[in-house]
């Protein structure tokens, strides 16, 4: 099944009987009721449910034209090319480029102009940023309270005029203002899209004295003083230089004789941002405060390091773009026991850019949190790493030594650090010193597809330091993956660990058995992306590579990762001796899968509760984000990229055959009402339409644009 989803060609059209005697390799059993074409799929949706079409023939017409992947998807094929039906991966499955403008999109039954392949990413798509939509603003002077005098004067660009803002402001969106009724004030005043709900006369900002003024609850924000020092190179990084000359001497990191950090003692990473700049120098005596301790003066040894005990539970893989705060607050909801955050670039972090130490926020619910960080040099990790360790509040920091994609691999950094094994070296090294917390990394099998690497790298990154590795995978040589059982094979039992004794009304932390001698339990380990760099995502995931990775790791804990959409996947990936899944692509289909793999049962969730969620995202989106006009569009935009991958997910109630695979197209089908269909389109104009539900009509001139080419169409 390996090589199912790219051998299908690509001018059969799907035809053929969708029945389970005959599927269609990458294209996901639908029951044939549900089966319809692309015209009568969007003269549905255009109808608005009123009139559901009938079902009399809709399961396709003799030349095996309706059935298959979408016209606007399928591959043209070029002289002497073979048909490639790609994997519905979001990088490089073929697709359409169209955008999704706010009017109606081309005709049902117009053909698509002939063109190449579409893949990668929409690196010239339409980028509006959030201000475009909000050019009339009010001076964040009379925003905030109390009111304060604008700096700037006659020279700022702003409007000084309340009432004259109130005059040319849009319609509110709604009557319920979420950030008043959750904290009892709104940060927004009368910026707020929702503002109807807390002004007062005169346009004053109301506060629920019965409920007090809660803060946000969201931690490791970027200080100002911080971020002036850091763009000014006032931060001096003694015990990363120190590390650094012992590297370059070819000498082993050790424990320095003094820490200049008077106050940085394990389990309190932060440090008073106006003292970051002002580290006294390693020659002069060291100046404290009180008495003066043992943690003062000597570096914790790597056994003496804060422990963290994560084999067994569910791990949500940092997702860029997609893997943001809110859609991490909605899988902590399902069951997700690790979060990360989104790959941050630590030259981004060291030049204290507010956008790239945006990626490091970490809500309250996220008891088990972690950071990742991408670059290419020790000497920018390994400073990098020391100004978290002093900052922010992390239970672990990981490397990324997966990314594929061309901007991070040319310059050294992701996947390419697995061929510069020197620096590699050091980078793990140089941080593993420097940090308090433990150090992970995450590798792909290697960067050429018939290559691997991770196998050769696993037994020296625990000595380098690494305290776990997850590793994700891709099919290797070319056979079938083991995580795609034949039609008619039971799935195998779950683990002794993964059985509950019962149906369980709320998700219990899963624990899992990793086999781990109870001395090593209490470290986290590698994390195995099972695919090279080559393959992308246009293979399965060749789980039997990552069970000799995880005998090449022992010890050391590994987690896998690759293909798991179901608690089949999860269970049978456990059988590999990983000691935990880490869980990407999956999660953003249906983040109710951690509830399932915990719960050990298929979730036949309705469209409404699929639609709450997304309400729920929304709300959390605004918290995060603001809602004025600003937190509105991008809490829309952020929406819209991850409808771009729900729209793959096939309810469990219409499939022949369960469960779902991950490498499986959805056809056009009709839900089992209008919602649960228009939740399945994969126009971004449908996907606009649904985020209007939600947060309002959209700005006039509103596009958008899917991150991956092969993300939407007309």
């Amino acid at each position: 099944m390996a090589e199912g989803a790219t051998e299908a060609p690509a001018e059969s059209g799907g035809g053929g009987d969708s029945g389970a005697g005959a599927l269609e390799r990458g294209v996901a059993p639908i029951k044939p009721q549900y089966l319809t074409t692309k015209e009568r799929f969007h003269e549905f949706l255009e109808a608005k449910g009123q009139e559901k079409p009938s079902r009399e023939t809709e399961a396709g017409d003799p030349g095996g034209n309706d059935l298959g992947e979408p016209e606007a998807k399928r591959i043209r094929l070029e002289d002497g090319q073979t048909g490639d039906g790609r994997t519905e991966d979001g990088q490089t499955e073929d697709g359409r480029t169209e955008d999704g403008r706010t009017e109606e999109a081309a005709e049902p039954g117009e053909q698509p102009q002939a063109q190449k392949r579409a893949r990668g990413q929409n690196k010239g798509r339409p980028h509006v940023k959030p201000t475009h939509y909000d050019k009339d603003r009010l001076c964040p002077s009379l925003v905030q309270e109390p009111a304060t005098q604008c700096a700037f004067g006659a020279r700022c660009r702003f409007l000084h005029d309340v009432g004259r803002y109130l005059a040319a402001k849009p319609a509110d969106l709604g009557p319920r203002c979420v950030l008043f009724e959750t904290f009892g004030r709104c940060p927004a005043g009368v910026t707020c899209r929702f503002a109807g709900a807390h002004l007062g006369p005169g346009g004053r900002n109301l506060v629920r004295q019965e409920q007090g003024v809660q803060a946000p609850p969201v931690r490791n924000g970027l200080d100002k003083a911080l971020q002036q020092q850091l763009r000014k190179r006032q931060v001096r990084f003694e015990r990363a230089e120190q590390a650094l000359r012992q590297l370059s001497r070819g000498q082993l990191p050790g424990p320095p004789s003094a820490v200049p950090e008077a106050t940085e003692a394990e389990g309190a990473p932060a440090q008073d941002p106006q003292e970051l700049g002002t580290v006294a120098p390693a020659s002069g005596p060291v100046q404290t405060c009180g008495a003066l301790t043992d943690e003062d003066i000597v570096r914790l040894r790597p056994c003496e390091k804060r422990r963290l005990d994560i084999s067994g539970k569910l791990y949500l893989a940092p997702l860029t773009t997609c893997g943001n705060l809110p859609f991490r607050r909605v899988c902590k909801r399902f069951g997700a026991d690790v979060t990360c955050g989104e790959m941050a670039v630590c030259t981004n972090l060291l030049q204290g850019q507010t956008s790239e130490w945006a990626l490091l926020r970490r809500h309250q619910c996220e008891d088990i949190f972690g950071v990742q960080l991408e670059g290419a040099f020790p000497d920018t990790m390994t400073k990098c790493a020391e100004l978290l360790n002093r900052t922010v509040d992390v239970d672990f920091v990981d490397i990324n030594v997966g990314c594929p994609i061309d901007l991070v691999y040319k310059k050294g950094g992701g996947c390419a650090l697995m061929q510069r094994s020197g620096k590699f070296q050091q980078i793990v090294r140089g941080m593993s010193q420097v940090l308090d917390v433990p150090l992970t990394v995450k590798l792909r099998t290697g960067v050429q597809e018939r290559t691997p690497l991770a196998h050769r790298l696993l037994p020296e990154l625990r000595t380098w330091g690494a305290a776990l590795v997850t590793v994700g995978l891709g099919a290797a040589g070319g056979g079938d993956a083991p995580m795609a059982p034949s039609h008619g094979v039971s799935p195998p039992a779950p683990p002794p660990s993964l059985c509950p004794p019962a149906r369980l009304s709320v998700c219990p932390s899963l624990c899992l058995s990793a086999r781990l001698p109870p001395s090593l339990t209490s470290a986290p380990g590698p994390q195995l992306h099972g695919r090279s760099r080559e393959q992308r995502y246009t293979k399965l995931a060749d789980w039997r590579y990552i069970e000799q990775c995880v005998a090449a790791a022992s010890p050391m804990p590994l987690f896998g990762n690759g293909d798991i959409l179901s608690y089949e996947d999860a269970n049978r990936a456990m059988q590999t001796g990983v000691a935990g899944v880490m869980i990407a692509r999956g999660a953003l289909l249906k983040p109710w899968l951690f509830t399932e793999i915990k719960e050990q049962r298929h979730w036949d969730i309705s469209a409404s509760e699929r639609l709450d969620i997304l309400r729920d995202f929304t709300h959390y989106g605004l918290e995060h984000w603001g809602s004025d006009t600003q937190g509105v569009e991008r809490t829309r935009r952020f929406l819209l990229e991850w409808l771009s991958f729900l729209c793959r997910y096939v309810p469990v109630g219409l499939l022949e055959r369960l469960p779902q695979r991950l490498n499986e197209r959805p056809p056009y089908f009709l839900g089992r009402d209008y919602l649960e269909t228009l939740l399945a389109s994969q126009r971004a104009a449908d996907w606009i339409r649904i985020s209007e539900m939600l947060l309002g009509p959209v700005p006039r001139d509103f596009v958008f644009l899917p991150k991956h080419k092969a993300n939407a169409y007309k």
